[in-house]
């Protein structure tokens, strides 16, 4: 008589284990059909995320709009494309929820603390007038927008493809060496791209080092943790800081 085999089921998640990139994509994915669907039914974006501004400024709502559906279109090729060598884990998103939210609601106190009482900075930033007048969803669509497009464009290509290119080179042999110069030249971009243009804000000391420094922090969640928790920590928080704060 055969012996039975047993189906063996893939292992449950630990606790915090860093989810692959296809489990990022996939997390992240609601968050992109989110914005689109924010974008086509809102006539206005007040305030819009610095990505979304640039684009509506360059090619127009029609274009941008086409680039948003482009856009999952690709992370659902690239998903597709990555089942063949990685395990989506549904068992993730509670975890990631979890620890995004921590951070959220935790890296603007760390971010003071490090100004004012490391670098003796004054933090405070300008008023965003821009979203006073936003209703609540439309901060909850830039938010999302924020959160999704800065961390794609900032951390996972040029974060990620900055540090990889070090190494691939050889230019930086140490590979902490070279993901500190790849985190400070991609945050240093990333705070200063949000004062480039006529809708960008006054450059000034405490606004340019309070966004260094998240940019910072995320590009190290980006590293150690995962896409999907880069990215929903920024979008937590930017709506902590948009609806609470």
């Amino acid at each position: 008589m055969a012996a039975k085999t047993k189906t063996k089921s893939p292992p449950a998640p630990r606790r915090f284990e860093r989810p692959n990139l296809l489990t990022s994509l996939v997390f992240v994915l609601p968050l992109l059909v989110f914005y689109e669907i924010g974008v086509l039914s809102s006539n206005r974006l007040n305030g819009a995320d610095l990505i979304t501004t640039t684009l509506l400024r360059l090619v127009g709502m029609r274009v941008f709009i086409w680039i948003q559906i482009g856009l999952i279109a690709a992370v659902v090729g690239i998903a597709v494309y990555l089942r063949r060598k990685q395990r989506f884990s549904i068992g993730h998103i509670l975890p990631v929820l979890l620890e995004s939210g921590i951070y959220a609601l935790t890296m603007g106190t760390l971010i003071i603390f490090v100004m004012v009482d490391i670098l003796g900075i004054d933090p405070r930033l300008a008023a965003t007038g821009a979203l006073k007048s936003a209703s609540v969803f439309e901060k909850l669509v830039t938010s999302v927008g924020a959160g999704v497009h800065e961390e794609l464009v900032f951390r996972l290509l040029m974060l990620g493809g900055l540090f990889g290119l070090l190494q691939r080179l050889k230019l930086i042999e140490r590979s902490w060496l070279a993901l500190i110069v790849a985190l400070l030249i991609s945050s240093a971009l990333f705070s200063a791209a949000h004062h480039i243009g006529s809708l960008g804000d006054p450059l000034k000391v405490g606004v340019f080092t309070y966004r260094l420094i998240a940019g910072m922090i995320f590009g190290l969640l980006y590293h150690y943790r995962s896409f999907a928790i880069a990215v929903y920590t920024h979008t937590l928080y930017d709506i902590y800081v948009l609806l609470i704060g």
